[in-house]
Parts: C-alpha cells; sequence; structure tokens
C-alpha cells in the first residue's frame, strides 16, 4: 500500500530474495501440547520511571529496568530459503520498494531458482525452547538459525504459523532458557511509554522508547495481499459460506518508538519488562523508521500461540455476521439511534448471532461490557475466543440496548474446536501450490462432480512443470479428486519416485490435460 504520505511494510531484513507473501500453514510437532506461560505477577519496580517537568508534565525517566529485564528473551532470527521465482507473482507492496529491475519484479519470464537470506527477532515464550515471531519473517525458510543473546547459536523447527494474524511459534532444543513475562495490551493506555527491542538492521540487540500511539490500529497490510489470492474464491457461494472464510486479523498497537527492518518478531514491551505486543510492520516512505510501527497485541499473541501448540491450527470463533463500522451517513439513512458501534447490514442463517436473537440492522455498542467503535476492535475481541465459547454482546436496537449471550461457533457451524487433523489444508506443501475446492456451483457449469483448482503456484513441485494458475485437478493417479482431501489421501500413499498424474481442464476450455508431477 502506497500514498502521498506513507508506505505500510513487514519489517523482516531481506537480502537475495524477497519474501513473498505466499501463506502457508507449515508442519506442526507436538499438537497436544499444553503452554505455560509466564503471567505478569506486577513485580515492584525498584528504578524511577518519570519526572515531572517544571510545568507539571511528565518526562520519561530510566528504562533500564524495562531493557535489563526483557534483552535477555529476545533473540536474532536468521533463515535461508531457496525458491523458484516466478516473476509475475511478485505482491505490489515490494514492487513499489524494489521496482522491475528487482528480480521478480517485472512480468512473464520463466521460473528460475534463487537463494536468499533473511533476518528478523523472535521472544522466547518458554524455557524449554519456544520462541514467537512473525509469520513473514520464517515463511517458506529451508532453515532457521536463533541466535542468542550470550552468543549461542542454534536450529530452529518451525513448529507452527498463523498469517491472518502474521505469528509463528518456533522451537530450539534447549532447556533453561530466559522466558519473557507476558504483560496485559488490554490496560495499555495511550500515552504510556513503551519499549521496543530486537534487532533492527541486522545490528545487535537494540533498545528503543516512545510511547503508545493508538490502539486496534487497522493498516490492511495483511489484507493487502490476501485480497488479491482470494479473488474469484467465494464466486458461487452463499451469503453464509462467505461469511465463513478467514481474512486477516489486524488491530495493532500503534507504537512511535523506533521500529526499522529486522525489528520483525521483535519484542514490545511496558516498563516493567513484561510483553505487550510483537512488532510487525512500520509506515514510512522509505522501508526504515520514519515515525510509526506496529505490534500485535499480547491478548493475541497468547492465544494463537496456544492454539498452535494444543491444537496445531488457531482455533476461531465465528459471529456470524456481516459487519459495518458505523458512520453518521448511515446512522442516517438508516433512522440509527446511536452514533457510534457496529452496525450489522447481514445476520446469516443458522449462525451464532442469529441463534442467540440478533437482527439484521442492530447495533453491537459493546462485547464484555467492553465499548466497541471499530471493526478491528470487534475482532480482536472474538479473535481472542474459541469455538463454543460465550461473549456478552450489547446492541442497540431501536434506541434501546439490549444484551444477549452469544456461544461462537466454529467454520462449519458447530461448537467444537477443530483441530489441524480434521482441517483440508489450504495447500498440499509438496507441491508449492495454494488449492482451493470447487463449489457446487462451479462444479456444475463446468461439467464435472467437484475438483480442485490451483489458485496460485509458488515453490515446489508443480513450478517444475509447464501446469499454469487455473488449471482444475479432477484426477490423479487415475482417481476422481473432487476435494482437496481426496488429493491429499492419493498423495499419501504415492511413494517417493513413483510420480503424480494430474489429470484436468483449464476454464473455457473442454480439453483435458495430462501433467506428471514428481513427488
Amino acid at each position: 500500500m502506497k500514498s502521498n504520505w506513507k508506505v505500510l511494510t513487514l519489517i523482516a531484513i531481506l537480502s537475495s530474495a524477497v519474501t513473498l507473501a505466499a501463506y502457508n500453514i507449515l508442519g506442526f510437532s507436538n499438537p497436544n501440547r499444553d503452554v505455560i506461560f509466564n503471567e505478569a505477577s506486577m513485580p515492584t519496580i525498584t528504578g524511577r520511571l518519570a519526572s515531572l517537568t517544571g510545568n507539571g508534565n511528565a518526562a520519561p525517566g530510566d528504562f533500564s529496568y524495562a531493557a535489563e529485564a526483557a534483552t535477555p528473551m529476545v533473540v536474532h532470527i536468521r533463515t535461508t530459503m531457496t525458491r523458484t521465482v516466478r516473476q509475475q507473482q511478485m505482491p505490489d507492496i515490494f514492487r513499489e520498494f524494489f521496482g522491475d529491475e528487482f528480480p521478480g519484479g517485472g512480468g512473464g519470464g520463466q521460473p528460475r531458482r534463487q537463494q536468499g537470506q533473511a533476518s528478523g527477532s523472535g521472544v522466547i515464550i518458554s524455557k524449554d525452547g519456544y520462541i514467537v515471531t512473525n509469520n513473514h519473517v520464517v515463511q517458506d525458510a529451508d532453515e532457521v538459525e536463533v541466535l542468542m543473546t550470550d552468543k549461542r547459536s542454534f536450529k530452529a523447527k518451525v513448529i507452527g504459523t498463523d498469517p491472518l494474524t502474521d505469528l509463528a511459534v518456533i522451537k530450539v532444543e534447549a532447556n533453561n532458557l530466559p522466558a519473557i513475562t507476558l504483560g496485559d495490551s488490554d490496560v495499555l493506555k495511550l500515552g504510556e511509554w513503551v519499549l521496543a527491542v530486537g534487532y533492527p538492521l541486522d545490528l545487535e540487540s537494540t533498545v528503543t522508547a516512545g510511547i503508545v500511539s493508538a490502539k486496534a490500529r487497522k493498516i490492511g497490510i495483511l489484507e493487502q495481499d490476501f485480497q488479491r489470492r482470494q479473488q474469484g474464491q467465494t464466486q458461487g457461494q452463499g451469503a453464509e459460506e462467505r461469511q465463513q472464510v478467514d481474512t486477516p486479523l489486524e488491530s495493532f498497537i500503534q507504537t512511535d518508538a523506533a521500529i526499522n527492518p529486522g525489528n520483525s518478531g521483535g519484542a514490545l514491551v511496558n516498563l516493567r519488562g513484561e510483553l505487550v505486543g510483537i512488532n510487525s510492520a512500520i509506515a514510512s516512505k522509505t522501508g526504515y523508521y520514519s515515525g510509526y510501527g506496529f505490534a500485535v497485541p499480547v491478548s493475541l499473541v497468547k492465544k494463537v500461540t496456544a492454539d498452535l501448540l494444543k491444537y496445531g491450527n488457531v482455533q476461531r470463533g465465528y459471529l456470524g455476521v456481516r459487519p459495518v463500522e458505523l458512520n453518521s451517513k448511515l446512522a442516517k439513512d438508516n433512522n440509527l439511534k446511536v452514533g457510534r458501534g457496529i452496525y450489522l447490514e447481514e445476520v446469516t442463517d443458522n449462525g451464532a448471532a442469529k441463534a442467540a436473537g440478533l437482527q439484521k440492522g442492530d447495533v453491537i455498542v459493546k462485547m464484555d461490557n467492553q465499548p466497541v467503535d471499530s471493526d478491528a476492535q470487534m475482532r480482536e475481541i472474538i479473535g481472542r475466543r474459541r469455538p463454543g465459547d460465550v461473549i456478552n454482546v450489547t446492541v442497540n436496537r431501536g434506541g434501546t440496548e439490549r444484551d444477549f449471550k452469544v456461544e461462537l461457533r466454529n467454520r462449519n457451524g458447530g461448537r467444537d474446536v477443530i483441530k489441524k487433523a480434521e482441517v483440508t489444508a489450504s495447500s498440499v506443501s509438496t507441491l508449492g501450490a495454494e488449492l482451493i475446492d470447487l463449489s457446487a456451483a462451479e462444479a456444475r457449469e463446468l461439467g464435472v462432480t467437484g475438483g480442485v483448482r490451483i489458485k496460485s503456484i509458488r515453490d515446489g513441485k508443480l513450478a517444475e512443470t509447464d501446469i499454469e494458475e487455473g488449471f482444475i485437478i479432477v484426477k490423479a493417479n487415475g482417481k476422481n479428486v473432487k476435494s482437496q482431501k481426496d488429493l491429499q489421501a492419493i498423495m499419501s500413499t504415492t511413494k517417493e519416485g513413483e510420480g503424480l498424474m494430474l489429470i484436468g481442464m483449464y476454464p473455457g476450455s473442454s480439453r483435458m490435460y495430462y501433467y506428471a508431477v514428481p513427488v
């Protein structure tokens, strides 16, 4: 995203190759593990936090307590990757920085292999080696190296990622590591002092200070590429199906603490040295610090991390509504008796909201007694919960406030958590492609009973063939493919070296194509 004022960018350092915004779910280990965090215990701070100037205003004081408390828990992450570059797939946000002359910036051209490195930061959250960082720091990495402040180096394994919040968990084989204490981002106040800790510009551990400039900030950086990749995915779906499509969750803490490339995945801490956010992005004309940085609040970090470690994927609760932020025009056009809140443009059938009694035209003004003024606020509150959790929702209906207890549902309409093994993956990792099941309407139009469409091709086996994006797989190794689950089942029984024969068609053509794919 670029304007006359700013460019929003993720802040991992990249060299030789750009980390493309091709999101996927990586492998998980020990999916049933319960994570135990160091929760804030409100320690007594002996250092002076602030003083008063002659006019009575607060002035910054000694930040050494927080810096010393947090620095040992923040690590330097270096990754290497080898990928096939398909030049036409470079996201717009990176092209704005590097131009068409940079590898991958132009259109057309043949796919080619390219090596690259990236650098970012991470935060130790458990003594046995679990580390939280940004998804964009480790995505597509072949190797991940973690360097501690005491100069020790470890190879790390990616345990789980969540592109929708730009968070990831990695693991090093070590014990008795210093683990950070998790604070409470909900109690952060505008103007409160915070410190950013990380490894900017590939430097040694660095601490900068600033204040909380805003909360629940939505900047669109995670949505930009997501929307491009999702174009056409909801064609042929009904309103209820569309409501269950996962979308990025942005509700950043905004700070003026200096954050630069390499700070990605680092810590934003309060003056007690407690983690209140994971640094993720900056607003800048140049790609370097020029005013504001953005961090994922620790309230989301705790929930996403716990889900990845326990279930293997993030558990998301759905309200089942189409929300619109209320403004004066919308209020006037609909004769509403309230000026702020979330207007329910649609309440889906068989959804959690409708089951609880919410109606189209209601205005959500509170959730769990917290005022809700923006979509980002609402989605952050819901994003901390799981299917089956009950949330208190206050709506304004015809000028009168009413309270409802809403039991959130999963994407399938149920109330149970969905473990990774039960989730149909959005891509088959070895193929290096984003796959989408055909909707019933699309299948009828093509005259098939089902199939899997190749939405995009990244680094992987498909990039080594002549297959193109848009291809619809209807058979694999002679067996019918109606869904990604079918394709995964066929691939799981294919021995290494046997190969995979994909049969299908392209939209607008009745001709069948055959592609041999090495597996």
